[in-house]
């Protein structure tokens, strides 16, 4: 799976948040937001279909 970078502008307190929230689960706070985003598309129902080889 290849990775797209991107700038992300999120409120400090956001954004300290979720890097304590990163750390109680012992993720890297980059891994907690893609965990969040992944979390979300499951719950609505829009998790990317896998590409067939």
């Amino acid at each position: 799976m290849a990775k797209k970078s991107f700038a992300l502008r999120v409120d400090e307190e956001v954004y300290a948040a979720i890097e304590k929230w990163a750390a109680d689960e012992f993720r890297s706070t980059n891994g907690q937001i893609e965990w969040i985003l992944s979390e979300a598309l499951k719950k609505a129902k829009r998790t990317p279909k896998k590409k067939e080889e």
